[in-house]
């Protein structure tokens, strides 16, 4: 099987997405557990977004790896989808601990 030579950042991609899709589920199922208000409800639903965010970017850098013909542009959106989920998360971790909303 023949390797995309700008495929490197996508090796570190999957399994980083992958891992924050797990860091996604696991603060849901923590937020589910305390009482029910305003504030849980949107880190609830944000970090479902989230983790849609990541798992697309696990699945894009997956393609780009796999495929033999370029796929620069799956990796470069797979690099940008993983951003916009690391900041989301970092918001989402300031409104939960600092309870803005």
């Amino acid at each position: 099987m023949k390797q995309n030579a700008n495929n490197d950042l996508s090796h570190h991609i999957l399994p980083n997405s992958a891992t924050m899709v797990g860091v996604c589920i696991m603060v849901i199922s923590i937020v589910k557990s305390q009482p029910a208000d305003m504030v849980s409800y949107f880190i609830d639903k944000a970090l479902a977004v989230d983790s849609l965010l990541f798992t697309i970017s696990a699945l894009l850098s997956f393609l780009s790896i796999r495929l033999e013909r370029s796929t620069v542009g799956l990796e470069r959106w797979a690099e940008v989808l993983f951003i916009v989920g690391l900041v989301s998360m970092t918001v989402i971790a300031v409104i939960f601990s600092f309870e803005i909303v």
